[in-house]
């Protein structure tokens, strides 16, 4: 009885730590006055008007969606191939590759953003948006590769044998057999290569010019000169995305766990 008490002060410990900042943002959001504050001193919903309704805060959304979805299909395509090759096949330098896929996870992302802005500014050939594309693709690169690589490693790899067996050329087993079988992990490295792009501050606070700005550099910008809960507000619509987008591939994929 005693260990179970433990265990349960230990998980609300745990969630408080994870929810309490969200769920004091999603309150002070709710706050009527031009100051943000908690406890909120009553309730109107303003603010979410406001920001709905700002032009720098449209603008640079259609970016950071344009942006993130770009970035989570360049990173299935390069990543996909890559999980499976790394999982099939052995060959001289495998080991290698894998860190070099991987290397992005375990470096800083302030390194990660300079190092990409002097190789920009060096080349100068792409556009401010198109090196935002590249940046946000390298970041978010190793999330697909483990995700489809998880689920990879969980396939047999009889289930392609016995489809060549049968007469199918290996690129047709792989697009009717081995493809539907890790859709959950594709659409995990999906989803999660999607959030991270959509909410990256450091490679787009090193690569955002004039005019092209993603939404948190934009939101990091305005919280510099306001504080007001609008911000909060527009934290509270964000989480809510997050939530239905996770919410929405589960129901319609019919899963109840994404790995």
């Amino acid at each position: 009885m005693a260990q179970n008490k433990l265990l349960m002060v230990a998980l609300f410990v745990a969630l408080s730590i994870m929810l309490g900042p969200f769920l004091i943002i999603f309150f002070a959001s709710f706050e009527p006055s031009s100051t943000l504050r908690f406890p909120p001193t009553g309730f109107t919903l303003n603010w979410f008007r406001k920001v709905m309704s700002m032009s720098m805060f449209q603008k640079s959304l259609v970016l950071s969606l344009r942006i993130a979805l770009l970035a989570s299909l360049l990173s299935l395509l390069f990543g996909v191939p890559a999980a499976y090759a790394i999982s099939r096949y052995t060959f001289k330098g495998k080991r290698l590759i894998e860190v070099i896929v991987t290397s992005p996870l375990i470096i800083p992302g302030m390194v990660a953003g300079l190092a990409l802005l002097r190789f920009f500014v060096l080349v100068r050939v792409f556009s401010v948006e198109t090196t935002l594309l590249i940046g946000h693709t390298a970041i978010v690169l190793p999330y697909a590769v483990r995700s489809v690589l998880s689920s990879l490693v969980n396939l047999p790899i009889n289930v392609e044998e016995a489809a060549q067996s049968l007469g199918a050329h290996p690129l047709r087993s792989f697009f009717l057999v081995v493809l539907p079988n890790i859709k959950v992990g594709m659409i995990s490295a999906f989803i999660m290569t999607f959030i991270t792009s959509f909410n990256n501050v450091p490679i787009s606070l090193f690569l955002s010019g004039p005019g092209v700005n993603t939404l948190p550099i934009v939101m990091m910008t305005y919280m510099e000169y306001y504080y007001n809960p609008s911000i909060a507000a527009l934290s509270t619509l964000l989480i809510g995305l997050t939530l239905a987008i996770v919410l929405v591939a589960q129901k319609l994929l019919g899963i109840s766990k994404l790995v």
